[in-house]
């Protein structure tokens, strides 16, 4: 059994639904949501926008490898009708956003995924909540 941390975020209509309705998609497709954070508002990060984000962490435990988690976050997206992740390298508004944070214990730099996530320290609406998964973790 694997666990990998999900950091997913919100910031176009019901916000919270958008997060709750995704971790139901997590754990139906996916594999067992163990934990999930707090819901924190934010504001966005690398553009410009009057919507806030609500963002959370969810750790699961799955049999799927780091690829096959990374494809079935995508296919939730699409699924709850997130169109692209950037329009001309700028980010935008979006219903919902999955990244893949960790994995075990994994590193993996490849065309299509780098874990852990590069930018995952510099993002205050990720480690908070990673943060306290992992402290309720290390709590055990």
């Amino acid at each position: 059994m694997h666990k990998p941390y999900l950091s997913l975020g919100s910031n176009l209509g019901n916000r919270i639904e958008n997060i709750q309705k995704a971790i139901e998609l997590i754990d139906e497709r996916m594999g067992t949501v163990y934990r999930t954070s707090t819901f924190i508002e934010t504001e966005p990060v690398g553009f410009q926008s009057d919507n806030k984000f609500i963002n959370a962490v969810c750790l699961i435990h799955t049999h799927f490898s780091p690829h096959r988690c990374l494809e079935e976050a995508q296919a939730i997206e699409q699924l709850m009708g997130r169109k692209n992740k950037t329009v001309d390298g700028i980010y935008q508004d979006r219903i919902i956003d999955i990244d893949l944070l960790m994995y075990d214990d994994v590193e993996i730099c490849d065309e299509t995924l780098i874990l852990p996530h590069p930018r995952m320290k510099e993002r205050g609406f990720v480690m908070t909540p990673l943060q306290e998964i992992l402290k309720s973790e290390t709590d055990l």
